[in-house]
Order: C-alpha cells, then structure tokens, then sequence
C-alpha cells in the first residue's frame, strides 16, 4: 500500500500522508539508525525493535490496501482456530516473525473484518490511519493514569480533547468529560452516579433500549422497568408514570434496532418535574451532532445528567473510546472516589485525578488516538463521513423502496436502513444466512413489532456507493434463489 493517507480518509494529499514512508506527516516508523536496537538487551527472540516495528507497519498497511478483497465475514466453524494453536507457550523466544507469519496463516482467516467497505453489521467502526498510529505511540508510552501524577499528559489531554468535541457537538459549556471504555461502561457508571445521587433503586428504558440497562441493573442489584414505544419505537413519555422511585431514566438518540429518537424534551419534563437523573444514550447516533443539520434528533439533550457518546462507532477512532460528559462531575466524584493512603498525593487538591470519576483505576491513553483524529480528520473530515453514510443509506433506502417484493421496516434517521424480504421470517432468516456467507458483505438483524428484520448500518470510513450498489445486489440475487422476488432492474438506481 504506497499511500496511507489521513487527512480525509478517502485518500486527500492532506493530513497523514504516507503510513509507510513518504515525504510528509509519518515520514518513517524507523525514523533513522539510532535508538532502541533490540528491545530485549540483547537476548535471543525479539531481535530489533526497529526492523519488527517496520514489518508490523508493512503488515497494517498492506491488511488496509487488500482488506477489501477478503470475505467480511470470517469463513470458519466454531474451535477451528483454538485447534490450529499450541495447548502451552513456548519455553524459549521465538521471533516476531514468526508471529506475523502465525497471523497471516492462523488467525487472518477467523477474522471478522470491521476494517471492510462492506462491513454492514451492527453499528460499524472504523479505525483510521492517525488513530492506528496513535495507538501504537500510546501503547509504547503505556501511560497509566489512575492519579494525575502517574499521568499529567495523559490526563490532562482527555479534558482537552472532552472538550474539542463538546464543542463539535454543539453541547453546553462546563460539561465534564472522561473516557470510558464502552457504552455499557458508561451507563453503567452513570446508573451508580443515579442511584448515589438520589437513593432510589429503579432504572427505567424504553423497550428498544440497549442491553446496557439491563447489565446495569443486575450489577448494581437494582429494579429495572421498561417502557412502552410508539408506531415509530420511540419511547413513550406519556407512559412515564410514578416517578418516585426511578433513580435514573435512560433515554436513547439512536436506538440499536432501528436507530429510533426517543422524547428527550418530554422525558427531561418528567426527571425535573420527579427528581430523576436524565442519562442521554447517543453512543452511535451521538457523532451526528457534527454536522449541523442532524441536530433536530439532539434537542434536550443539553438538559441531560449524564450523556455517552461512542467515538469507536461513527468518529473513526478504533475501539475502545466511549466519551462520557455530566454537568454534574460532583455527584460523579461521590460516587466513585475512593482514594487508599498508598493512592494520596500532596497534589491532589490542585490536580484532577481521573480514578475518582468512574468504575475503573487503572486507565488507558485512550485520548492520544482520538487527539490524532481530531487533528488529522478536522471538523471537515468527521462531516463529510457522516455525510457520507447518511447519503449512501438513503440511496440503499431508495433501492429497496422501489423494488417490488420488499419493504421498509422502520424511519431511516440516520446511517441504517431496516428492511426485508416481503412474506415470513424464516425466508428472512434464510436470506441472511445466505448474504453472509458469500463473503461479499455482512448484515445483521433484529426484530421490530415481533417481525425478523434485516439492518445495513453504513459506517466504515472507505465504503462507496459501489459497495453499497454491490451488496444490494447480492440481496436481490440471494432473494431470488429462494423467494420469487423480482431482480433488480427496476430499482431505479441512478445515482
């Protein structure tokens, strides 16, 4: 791959401009003769650092330039690979060639590539250029930053960049940030920052809520209720009802099934009116907020105790990013801060200490990779991608609404599109089972109104209207194999 370029992930001269060595931006991982020669001292095994970290490069660079030739889905059974592995590590070193060689060989075929253009499952995630390279650097600087002290860098940057995309989203000033590992994380300490706040025991969702809710609930040993949706599975607010003892009620802006927008304004009415903490569950739709015009599904949000948004979903970090803000950090700090003598500092009243804001003490450098993003990408780049998402998911929508034997399942809001095949579930089923195995795209599922729905959720940094075009028509060709459904010529696609 001669060129991997950040600055727009589409390929522009701009930004990262060359992964593997070129005149600008990451001009050469070696970066000369001198430094760390060997890793080791000397030892027998990893023999140099520099001419491993460049194959490792090459081996990145290379798995992004062909990734697109390669079955999305990964093509093996259930133990095949734990059956190609050795049943104990090796006595002696052995060379990092040979674990790159063992990858390629062993593990590439049980991967499930998230990093293809047609990778339409779930919600995507992409890792872009600038953030694989900031990852690299985070895990050679190994930052652990449970107090300031350990990490000054590390966590004073978080604020920063919380900050940075505060301000992209359109949120309120004087909102605290940190970064979490997930979403499920994040609810789940928002919940404990609920439940300490107010001394009630129930948390409260909408049925199309995430799963998150109901991990939440059974960790902490708190009552969970749900609440009805509309025609349009957003949560009814006014089904929201004694209130007395909710501790917390989880809105969602982009539900996982159908990527509803739940009454934030109605339900914030409801958590002023009874007490309640407000938590805002934005972790995919949330990066929408970039861009002006999504900003309608948004509204109320600025009310919220606590809201999460996921950079590793639609803001081309790689897992794991989950930014979590409050605007009530104080109750967040009861909450969680349990500071043991070998943990106090004669700095700790001038510095702030990230342990103290949620579940975990130890923490990664997470914020470098999303620092690199925010530079290299730019406002511009983080628009044009979701832009771009939107675009190609209105034109699937598009496709299937003007193609006879098929149906639209839900409002497309966003980037995902929920269909299927007109007649039963199982040819539903079937249908999904068959795409998948092509290796030529991946989807997945979900049920709405007690009917199996299939979901194409645009996301990947390099899809294209051709890959999109293509995985419609693996549809209509796998649709035609078992249901007489009409192929594809009258779509009307025109670009």
């Amino acid at each position: 791959m001669s060129d991997f370029r950040g600055g727009d992930f589409r390929g522009s001269d701009a930004g990262v401009s060359d992964f593997r060595g070129g005149d600008a931006g990451v001009s050469d991982f070696r970066g000369g003769d001198t430094g760390v020669s060997d890793i080791r001292g000397g030892d027998a095994g990893v023999s140099d650092f520099r001419s491993d970290g460049h194959a490792a490069i090459d081996w990145a660079a290379d798995y992004l330039a062909r990734v697109h030739q390669l079955p999305v889905l990964a093509q093996v059974a259930p133990g095949e690979i734990r059956a190609r592995l050795p049943d104990s590590a090796p006595d002696d070193p052995e060379p990092f060639a040979d674990v790159l060689r063992d990858l390629d060989e062993i593990l590439l075929p049980g991967v499930t590539h998230w990093q293809h253009p047609r990778f339409f499952a779930y919600f995507a995630t992409s890792a872009s250029e600038p953030a694989i390279l900031a990852e690299l650097l985070a895990a050679t600087l190994n930052s652990v930053a449970f107090l300031w002290r350990t990490a000054p860098a590390a966590t004073e940057l978080e604020g920063v960049v919380l900050g940075w995309v505060a301000d992209l989203l359109g949120l309120p000033a004087g909102w605290h940030g940190h970064i979490e590992d997930t979403a499920s994380t994040a609810t789940l300490a928002a919940c404990i920052a609920a439940r300490e706040a107010t001394g009630r025991d129930l948390i409260l969702c909408s049925e199309q809520a995430h799963s998150a809710a109901d991990k939440a609930a059974r960790m902490l040993g708190m009552r969970l209720g749900k609440v009805p949706v509309d025609s349009e599975f957003r949560m009814r607010s006014d089904a929201l009802e004694n209130l007395s003892d909710a501790a917390v009620i989880i809105a969602t802006v982009g539900t996982t099934a159908a990527t509803a927008v739940d009454p934030v304004p109605a339900v914030a009415d409801a958590c002023a009116a009874s007490g309640t903490w407000l938590h805002v569950d934005a972790a995919y739709a949330g990066a929408a907020m970039v861009c002006p015009e999504f900003r309608w599904a948004f509204q109320g949000v600025e009310r919220a105790d606590s809201l999460v948004v996921n950079a590793h979903k639609w803001m081309l970090t790689p897992m794991d990013c989950s930014l979590l803000w409050t605007r009530r950090r104080e109750d967040f700090r009861r909450a969680f801060s349990v500071v043991p003598e070998f943990l106090r500092t004669p700095d700790a009243e001038d510095a702030l200490s990230l342990s103290e804001y949620g579940p975990a003490l130890g923490r990664r450098f997470r914020a470098l990779k999303l620092w690199a993003v925010l530079r290299c990408h730019g406002r511009s780049g983080l628009e044009r991608h979701i832009r771009s998402g939107v675009e190609l998911a209105t034109k699937f929508e598009r496709w299937v609404s003007e193609t006879d034997g098929w149906e639209l399942c839900a409002p497309r809001r966003f980037s995902v599109v929920c269909f299927r095949l007109e007649g039963d579930d199982e040819h539903n089923r079937e249908l999904l089972e068959r795409v998948n195995a092509t290796g030529e795209m991946f989807i997945s599922h979900a049920v709405l109104n007690g009917r199996y729905v299939l979901r194409l959720a645009i996301g990947q940094l390099n899809t294209t209207e051709d890959d999109v075009r293509r995985a419609w028509d693996v549809l209509v060709r796998e649709a035609a194999r078992i249901h007489q459904v009409p192929r594809a010529v009258d779509r009307g696609v025109d670009g």
